[in-house]
């Protein structure tokens, strides 16, 4: 019995919140409010709800006039239901699978919300201003889209026919002020030597791939590791949905472009790596690695842009090496599988493998080396891995970082560039014995 008020309640309550939506899009003057700042908008139309409100004699308690005020606030000028989560600092991803179902991930886990959208159209609307806002859209002849929030959040949206169970929305969030280098130490994502090592490699112009699988936390890494790019060079991005934030102030950020409603028009990521070679760069940082423009950027390491960063889906850095190799065969110049690695084995100095474990914890489990070739065979060394130790009464994963004990060759060219690492950091050690 509870079970059916409750239910109809909330019905009472959506029909007013529907019937009040309606009747301020009828009063208020939508394009006077684009002439006004954000600010002042917000406080105008809050005053209007609240004055219609008391007009109307809504049957509803202060707190339901409160939470209805917001959720129309959000409804006018942000993202409807989503703005409580997005507002959510702990949450790290948002999945709404149709209308009825939205999750999200806090600190590695994911957990079922309350957050409901009234119906698919409701969804639909809300997907419609994410995309607009970036010059993409969404519809049945383009029914799937990537963008970004404000903030850099990485947003995938797909439709009907594609989805059979209504509009999905996946937000990855970015935060304002992304991780620095040491909340990833605080994290225990690595280990202080780890750290200078990485910013060594970056500040004396190594090539860097950063590898590891979807949510491991590639892009900030890749925004920590950014962070030793000296300020006095010329860093370009590379991106499908632009989320980098790099703190320089020379930074050209290019972002690819989807196709337009005749399917013409679209610019990929190969075409941008090709132009950015035009445009003077010291440093180019591709997003991601997906397709054939693997192999501009191998050229483009290989020709006198070192320093280069980029990351790409893998578990291990050996199996990072292979899909880069794959990546290239699909640029179409029918290279010998040989010519491509030691294209690979030329441009590549040091593969970093993060991961997100099974406790929703992110490690560095890998910082290797790219020595060169033996035979067919790209070669490699592991510089520091985590060995995990099982796991401790509350399921965390236990663990130590290790130092392999092996003196990079890479040594000699942080030398040359003026960079002198302390004499013990190679050490064979565990210098964090317990993690969890």
């Amino acid at each position: 019995m509870q079970g059916i008020e409750e239910h109809s309640a909330n019905d009472q309550y959506m029909r007013i919140k529907t019937e009040l939506h309606k009747t301020i899009l009828e009063e208020i003057d939508l394009d006077n409010l684009d002439r006004v700042n954000r600010e002042t908008a917000l406080r105008e139309t809050r005053g209007l709800i609240q004055k219609t409100l008391k007009r109307e004699d809504t049957p509803l308690s202060f707190s339901e006039r409160e939470k209805l005020v917001d959720e129309i606030l959000h409804e006018l000028f942000g993202l409807g239901p989503l703005e409580p989560l997005l507002d959510d600092p702990s949450i790290s991803d948002i999945l709404v699978n149709g209308h009825g179902m939205v999750y999200v991930e806090r600190h590695g886990i994911l957990e079922k919300t309350t957050v409901r959208f009234n119906d698919d159209d409701h969804l639909k609307r809300i997907i419609d201003r994410i995309v607009s806002r970036v010059g993409r859209r969404v519809d049945e002849s383009s029914p799937m889209v990537d963008a970004r929030l404000q903030d850099g959040s990485r947003v995938n949206a797909i439709i009907p026919p594609l989805s059979l169970v209504g509009p999905v929305l996946s937000i990855r969030r970015f935060g304002v002020d992304p991780l620095k280098a040491q909340d990833l130490l605080d994290n225990g994502t690595m280990t202080a030597q780890m750290m200078q090592v990485l910013q060594a490699v970056v500040e004396g112009r190594l090539n860097v791939l950063i590898s590891g699988g979807t949510g491991a936390g590639k892009t900030t890494l890749l925004n920590v590791l950014s962070a030793s790019i000296p300020s006095s060079e010329r860093i370009i991005t590379i991106e499908d949905a632009a989320e980098l934030q790099l703190k320089q102030d020379h930074v050209v950020r290019l972002e690819t472009r989807p196709p337009n409603i005749e399917g013409k028009g679209s610019i990929k990521q190969r075409q941008l790596v090709v132009n950015a070679l035009r445009m003077r760069p010291d440093r180019i940082i591709v997003g991601e690695v997906r397709s054939e423009e693997a192999m501009d950027m191998l050229q483009a390491m290989n020709t006198g842009h070192e320093g280069s960063l980029t990351t790409i889906h893998a578990n291990t850095p050996r199996d990072a090496l292979s899909r880069l190799e794959t990546m290239v065969s699909m640029a179409g110049l029918n290279l010998p599988d040989k010519a491509i690695r030691q294209q690979i084995a030329s441009a590549m100095d040091v593969v970093v493998q993060i991961s997100r474990l099974s406790d929703g914890t992110r490690k560095l489990t890998h910082i290797s080396e790219i020595t060169g070739m033996e035979g067919p065979v790209v070669t490699m060394q592991d510089l520091f891995v985590f060995k995990r130790q099982g796991f401790d009464e509350n399921r965390k994963v236990k663990g130590s970082f290790t130092s392999t004990g092996v003196q990079p060759k890479f040594s000699e060219k942080l030398f040359a560039a003026g960079i002198e690492l302390p004499p013990d950091t190679f050490l064979s050690e565990d210098y964090w014995p317990e993690i969890g």
